[in-house]
């Protein structure tokens, strides 16, 4: 299920294997929340080395339905694609004001956009999870806004504890069921909710609620403050981080796994990830430059056409060109990540942590 193969201090390099599919770790996950990215098929996902990707069980629920999935025997089949799929227990929604009705000590009561509104509780979604046939499920957990008060984070994870209870009864054997550690951004109910969801047996760990607005050396601390008390046989995993400072910070914590619309949002707006920094396509200065975003990057993108024709697509505001820039910044995470697990391996992970930080924090000239 999860080999270590190398630990490097906290940082290590492993194997996630799950119903005859595997990653690497440390890896990171696009998000295809709805079976689908944006902007970008299957297909594509696959010929970027994408081990992973994340979905959405509730979305996926309302739309296409479970009676889809229950059609084409799970989620794998319905959008072809064959790699590791996680799904989100729906238990962020509850940060999205036009989704969030109400939580009560059984679930959360959601808005559906198409029609009733959807109480969310353990049983109800791992009923969806049996449908779906993900790899990976996560248990359903009580998510606060960044800033509540102590005790209102206290009582959230009186509730995230109970819900991820009650999700372990109803685990299918064929679907890896991670825990949520919770607490806000108070190392004293970090450490609580690591070491209570660790007591519950569950294949991995996440940790939520970080990556929402906190300072990242806050989110740093949380880190700290929730590791000592995870398996370190199992597999972590932060969710809904992809900025790759952030990532490379992470991982010398003992993070695994990761997710995030960053990539891809960020490359829709023609921020583009390179080795060398990141490169702002919409500066005047691209536009008679008949050079690829990277050289030697082998995505389809690079391989096929220029900053200059990319960013005239950028201008037009269209979709063609969102779906190459998106691949880009794709194709960048899978071998960023290669990269890392590779400087693990040979005992260099914090000679290129460096390196990097001290050329992608700065826009590309």
């Amino acid at each position: 299920m999860f080999t270590i193969i190398k630990q490097l201090n906290q940082a290590r390099t492993g194997v996630l294997e799950i119903n005859n599919r595997k990653a690497e770790t440390p890896f990171f996950m696009p998000v295809a929340t709805k079976a689908v990215g944006r902007f970008v098929t299957s297909e594509e996902y696959e010929s970027s080395n994408t081990k992973a990707i994340i979905a959405n069980a509730f979305f996926l629920s309302l739309s296409p339905s479970l009676e889809m999935f229950e059609k084409t025997n799970g989620i794998h089949n319905f959008m072809n694609y064959n790699g590791i799929i996680f799904n989100d227990c729906g238990g962020f929604q509850m940060l999205r004001e036009n989704l969030l009705k109400e939580t009560t000590a059984n679930g959360i009561l959601l808005k559906n956009p198409m029609g009733k509104d959807v109480f969310m509780r353990p049983e109800k979604i791992m009923h969806i999870s049996s449908i779906i046939k993900p790899d990976v499920m996560m248990a359903l957990d009580c998510v606060l806004p960044f800033g509540k008060t102590k005790e209102e984070y206290q009582e959230a994870l009186i509730k995230s504890h109970k819900w991820s209870k009650e999700c372990l009864k109803y685990k299918t054997k064929d679907t890896l069921l991670f825990g949520i550690t919770q607490g806000g951004t108070f190392k004293e109910l970090r450490k609580d909710s690591a070491k209570a969801i660790n007591e519950m047996n569950f294949d991995g760990h996440a940790i939520g609620g970080l990556g929402i607005g906190e300072p990242s050396e806050k989110m740093f601390e949380m880190i700290e403050a929730s590791v000592p008390f995870l398996d370190n046989n199992k597999p972590r995993y932060l969710m809904g981080v992809g900025k790759p400072d952030q990532i490379l910070e992470c991982i010398s914590r003992g993070v695994d796994i990761f997710d995030s619309i960053y990539p891809q949002k960020n490359a829709r707006h023609g921020m583009l990830f390179t080795f060398n920094g990141i490169l702002d396509l919409g500066k005047s200065n691209y536009k008679f430059d008949f050079t690829p975003i990277e050289k030697d990057c082998q995505c389809l993108t690079c391989k096929k056409y220029t900053k200059a024709y990319l960013r005239y697509l950028l201008k037009k505001d269209d979709a063609v060109g969102k779906r190459y820039l998106t691949i880009h910044n794709i194709y960048f995470m899978q071998e960023f990540m290669k990269k890392i697990r590779e400087s693990i391996k040979e005992n260099t992970f914090e000679e290129f942590k460096k390196e990097f930080l001290e050329k992608f924090k700065k826009i590309k000239e």
